[in-house]
């Protein structure tokens, strides 16, 4: 096996005829599922957040960590008919967060935006609608 030169991010690798014929010595090892490290997915099997699980995108870690998993929690455990509805004050300070640090998160555009808003005045509907249906 020669391994070529790096480019960009990628390395380039030449295998020979040999190399394909030599049987591989790679040995599979068993996932532990003690280890914390191991990769488990966003949702643990005991039901947790994963909040190191790549699938975040270090969105946990940022800058607006804080407000994320706030929100992300809040929509992850609401038990409400819409999911999430109650979640509005939670997301809404997480997207003011954002806001202050374009460069890191960067913004939707018009129509992903809209949606966003669309998805927000719905939430606060069903929450109101909940709200007239409980006093009557």
């Amino acid at each position: 096996l020669r391994v070529s030169s790096m480019v960009g991010k990628d390395r380039i690798i030449f295998a020979t005829k040999e190399d394909h014929e030599t049987p591989s010595s790679a040995e599979l090892v068993a996932d532990d599922p003690d280890d914390p490290y191991e990769e488990q997915g966003l949702i643990l099997p005991n039901g947790d957040i994963n909040w190191n699980c790549p699938c975040l995108g270090g969105m946990a870690s940022g800058p607006c960590g804080e407000q994320f998993k706030s929100a992300f929690s809040c929509f992850h455990y609401s038990t409400e008919e819409i999911k999430g509805s109650d979640c509005v004050d939670q997301f809404r300070a997480m997207q003011e967060c954002m806001q202050k640090y374009p460069d890191l998160y960067p913004q939707e555009d018009e129509n992903d935006e809209k949606s966003s808003k669309d998805l927000e005045a719905a939430s606060m509907e069903a929450s109101a609608a909940k709200e007239e249906k409980g006093s009557s």
